[in-house]
């Protein structure tokens, strides 16, 4: 019966790099709110998705998170680690998921066959710096409000209908993770939101019913 692995290499609009990457890890399944790396720990594997969702996040002494990130299929996470240094964030699995677990001498080998993989990892290197960039510009320079209709309408993909909807179910304490606000801020913003028409509930997926004002 066809893994998830072989249906992963099957796929052809997966770079065939990381196909080839993929069968050189062990494959792993976890169920939903597994811990696969734990901020500050040693860390000498690679993880790429094959099945489900995981969440990048830190959680300072006060018990306030921050979400850096949610990484789906065929995303790859637990990289920077691979320099002996210490993981710079946590990352749990948001639903029963699927990885191929590349140990560090197995990238090695792979990168010192194959060094045009070089670039594609230097590549997701330079643009999730880019997305941290951008989030510490976010967090410096455009208050919650800007913050949160930033977010959505970078997750809301356009529907038949004409109306954009988000392709996660995605909770306030979510949102305020994200973009680095109370869950009480959210609650007030989105309830704004719906009572201006601007956005709707359909079966707990956010829809944007028409453009987002630039001010609240």
């Amino acid at each position: 019966m066809p893994t998830e692995r072989d249906a992963f290499v099957a796929e052809t609009r997966h770079p065939e790099s990381l196909r080839a990457l993929v069968l050189r890890g062990d494959v792993r399944r976890y169920r939903k709110g597994t811990i696969l790396i734990q901020e500050g720990d040693d860390g000498d594997t690679l993880f790429v998705v094959l099945q489900g969702r995981v969440k990048v996040y830190c959680v300072d002494v006060n018990d306030k998170e921050i979400t850096f990130g949610v990484f789906g299929l065929a995303d790859y996470f637990g990289e920077m680690a691979l320099d002996g240094g210490t993981r710079s964030a946590s990352v749990i699995t948001l639903e029963p998921t699927v990885c191929a677990v590349v140990q560090r001498q197995a990238l090695s080998n792979f990168i010192a066959e194959r060094p045009e993989f070089c670039y594609e990892l230097l590549s997701k290197v330079i643009q999730r710096l880019r997305m941290a960039t951008r989030d510490a510009r976010n967090l410096a320079f455009i208050d919650v409000y800007g913050r949160i209709t930033r977010l959505l309408n970078d997750l809301a993909t356009l529907q038949e209908d004409g109306r954009r909807r988000l392709l996660e179910r995605i909770t306030q304490q979510e949102i305020a993770s994200r973009v680095g606000c109370s869950r009480e801020m959210v609650s007030r913003i989105l309830k704004d939101l719906v009572s201006g028409g601007y956005i709707t509930n359909c079966d707990r997926y956010i829809v944007l019913v028409s453009r987002l004002p630039q001010h609240w």
